[in-house]
């Protein structure tokens, strides 16, 4: 005799489950990840900018320099503002799309499970002739 099983599952199994199967998207943390990532790299990218205008500032070493300087630094972080939010466009692109996947999955079981619901019990009666 086998020993039975529950049907509840403990947090490791479930989370074991999920990294196996397909049926829940890990995808939607990982976007998260990548995101807060790319936003560190942007704001590298607006100090160097900072330093570029600093840069053109001093090599010039005159009021020409500094006043050379201005464009480059609003010109710069004009272009890191237009990237942060392209880069913001896209992560929720595709966090979007991933919870339309799930949604999509639980609507597929809510249908699946009313299909079962409205199929006839098989009968139980036993066939004429006494088997």
């Amino acid at each position: 005799m086998s020993p039975t099983r529950s049907k509840t599952r403990g947090p490791g199994e479930t989370v074991l489950r999920d990294l196996l199967t397909f049926d829940r998207l890990l995808t939607g943390p990982v976007v998260h990840l990548i995101y807060w990532a790319g936003l560190a790299i942007l704001a590298l990218a607006g100090f160097s900018v900072i330093g570029a205008s600093v840069g053109v500032a001093f090599r010039g070493a005159s009021w020409m320099g500094w006043l050379l300087a201005v464009p480059v630094l609003v010109a710069g972080l004009l272009a890191v503002g237009a990237m942060i939010l392209i880069w913001r466009s896209f992560c929720e692109l595709y966090v979007i799309l991933f919870k339309v996947a799930d949604d999509l999955s639980a609507l597929r079981r809510a249908a699946e499970g009313e299909v079962a619901a409205q199929r006839p019990a098989a009968p139980t009666q036993s066939p004429p002739g006494g088997l």
